[in-house]
C-alpha cells in the first residue's frame, strides 16, 4: 500500500471533534478523507512525541474497513510503523498496544451509536487522546502541520493472544455457572466466541455474528430495553446471569438469573468489594451519577471512595493520578488496574464477574437483594442549547449556595437532603443537560424531582418527564 500524503487544506466539520473521541455520520460529516487527515494528524502528534510505532484496529461497521484504510494511509504518510490488529473491540486495541509495545493506538468505532455513526478512539502511551488534544488535532490538520516520511504497514492480529490474556484470570470454578451472552452483533463477537468456547462452564451465545447493521437490537446493553432478547435467555436457558456488551466491547451490560439488570453502578461494588479484601484502604472512583450506596459501601468495606466526573477518559486519568485499582462510570465503563492495564474492558470484566460469583457463595441475585433499598431515576437527559447548558449549571449552582445547599461541585451540581441525592450536570458531548434524583422511598423521589423541576423553571427551562 502506498502512502498517501495528498491532504490539503483539510477541514473537518466541527461536529465531529468531541470530548472523549472522533464522531460522525458517515456520508454526510465524516468520510474517508477525515479519516486520512486524522491519520495525519495524529501521525504528526505521536512522532512529535517521539512515537514510531502504531497500532490499528476497527470494528464491525460497513462503513470501518474503508475508514481503517485511508487511516492508515495518513499515518503512513507520518513516517510511521502501522500495526493493523484487525476486527475486534476496542479494548483489545488497547491490549495490542500493550502487547505489541506499540507507542499510540487508534481504533476505528462508531461505539454504541446507530449503525450509519463511526468514529475514532485514541491513545499515545498508556493515556487518552481527549478534550484539548482532539480540538489541537482539528488545529493541526486545517493548518497542514504534519510529519512526513515513508512508512510501513504489518498485519498483527492479536485476538488469540488477547483472549489468552482474559482467561489468565478466570477461576476454574465457573465450571458451576450457565451463561447467556449477547455481544449484540458488535465487534465482541468473534472475541466472546473465543471466550466462552475456552471457559469452563454452560454458555449460550445470541447475536454473536458480527453485522454492522445491527439486526437484533441497537448495541448499548445500559438501556434496559435493549437486553430483552438476553432475559428471554437467561429465563429460558436457566442462565445464573446475562451478559451482554455494547458496539465496541468497552461497556458491559448483566442480568442476574431472575433477568433483573445490575445497573453499572452495583456492578462497581460486587467488584470493589473483592478488590478491597488484598488492597484494603484503595481508593475506588465513581463518576458523579452513580448510587450513594455505592460510595456508602465502598467506605464499609474499607476503601476510599471518590467521587469524579462523568467521562471515560476522565475517570481514567484521574485513575492513574491517584493509583486507584477500580474505577468505573454509571454508563458501566468498567477499569481494572488491579491484575490488569487499566482500561476499561467489557469482555474482562465479564471473566471476573464470573470467577467472583463462582467462589462467593451468593448468586448475583442474592447480592442485588441485599443492597440497601433505594429509588431511584434512570440518567435523563434533555435538550438545552449548546450556548445555554454550561449558564444554566452555574446559575443553579449560584441559587444553591445562597440557599446553603449541601452541595458537590466536581461535575455540575449534585445535591444532598434529607430525602436523598439529585443531580444536574452539562453533558460534554451533546446538547444536552443530564439530571438524576435517589431517595429513599417514592415519596422522596417526588420531593427531589419537584425540587430539580423549581431549579430548572427559575433558568427558564421545562422539566423533563422524571
Amino acid at each position: 500500500m502506498a502512502a498517501d500524503a495528498n491532504v490539503r487544506g483539510h477541514r473537518f466539520n466541527p461536529t465531529i471533534l468531541r470530548e472523549y473521541d472522533i464522531r460522525g455520520i458517515v456520508g454526510k460529516t465524516l468520510s474517508a478523507a477525515d479519516a486520512r487527515a486524522i491519520g495525519r494528524g495524529f501521525g504528526s502528534v505521536v512522532r512529535r512525541a517521539g512515537g514510531s510505532k502504531v497500532c490499528v484496529g476497527y470494528d464491525g461497521r460497513l462503513s470501518s474497513p474503508e475508514l481503517e484504510a485511508a487511516l492508515v494511509d495518513g499515518l503512513m504518510a507520518c513516517g510511521l510503523s502501522v500495526l493493523r490488529v484487525g476486527l475486534g473491540p476496542t479494548p483489545m486495541l488497547y491490549f495490542a498496544r500493550f502487547a505489541l509495545e506499540a507507542d499510540a493506538g487508534i481504533m476505528v468505532t462508531g461505539s454504541h451509536n446507530p449503525p450509519d455513526y463511526n468514529g475514532f478512539k485514541m491513545v499515545v502511551g498508556k493515556d487518552s487522546f481527549f478534550g484539548e488534544q482532539i480540538q489541537k488535532l482539528g488545529r493541526l490538520v486545517a493548518a497542514e502541520d504534519f510529519e512526513t516520511g515513508r512508512g510501513t504497514v504489518a498485519d498483527h492480529p492479536v485476538l488469540e493472544a488477547y483472549v489468552d490474556r482474559l482467561l489468565q484470570d478466570a477461576d476454574p470454578g465457573i465450571e458451576k455457572l450457565a451463561v447467556a451472552w449477547d455481544p449484540g452483533n458488535g465487534a465482541a463477537g468473534e472475541a466472546t466466541v473465543a471466550l466462552t468456547a475456552r471457559l469452563p462452564g454452560r454458555h449460550v451465545l445470541i447475536n454473536e455474528a458480527i453485522d454492522g447493521t445491527f439486526p437484533a437490537h441497537h448495541p448499548d446493553p445500559t438501556v434496559e430495553a435493549n437486553l430483552a432478547q438476553l432475559k428471554t435467555s437467561v429465563l429460558g436457558e436457566k442462565c445464573d446471569l446475562g451478559i451482554g456488551f455494547d458496539g465496541d466491547g468497552d461497556r458491559i451490560g448483566v442480568l442476574d438469573g431472575q433477568g433483573r439488570v445490575v445497573w453499572g453502578d452495583q456492578l462497581m461494588l460486587y467488584f470493589a468489594r473483592d478488590i478491597l479484601k488484598e488492597r484494603p484502604g484503595a481508593t475506588i472512583i465513581a463518576d458523579v451519577k452513580a448510587s450513594q450506596v455505592l460510595f456508602d459501601e465502598i467506605a464499609r468495606a474499607g476503601g476510599k471512595p471518590l467521587m469524579w466526573k462523568t467521562g471515560h477518559s476522565l475517570i481514567k486519568t484521574k485513575m492513574a493520578e491517584v493509583g486507584s485499582p477500580f474505577a468505573g462510570e454509571m454508563s458501566a465503563h468498567l477499569f481494572f488496574a488491579d491484575r490488569y492495564y487499566g482500561f476499561d474492558d467489557a469482555l474482562y470484566a465479564a471473566v471476573r464477574l464470573l470467577s467472583i460469583l463462582s467462589t462467593s457463595g451468593q448468586t448475583l441475585a442474592q447480592f442485588r437483594d441485599s443492597l440497601p433499598p433505594v429509588v431511584n431515576t434512570p440518567e435523563i437527559r434533555f435538550p438545552c442549547a449548546e450556548d445555554r447548558k454550561l449558564a444554566v449549571i452555574a446559575e443553579v449552582r449560584a441559587r444553591l449556595k445562597a440557599e446553603g445547599a449541601d452541595m458537590t461541585e466536581i461535575d455540575g451540581v449534585r445535591v444532598r437532603t434529607d430525602d436523598g441525592w439529585w443531580l444536574l450536570r452539562a453533558s460534554n458531548t451533546q446538547d444536552v443537560l443530564v439530571a438524576r434524583c435517589e431517595a429513599g422511598d417514592e415519596a422522596g423521589l417526588e420531593r427531589l424531582s419537584a425540587a430539580l423541576t423549581a431549579q430548572l423553571a427559575a433558568s427558564g427551562l421545562d422539566a423533563p418527564d422524571f
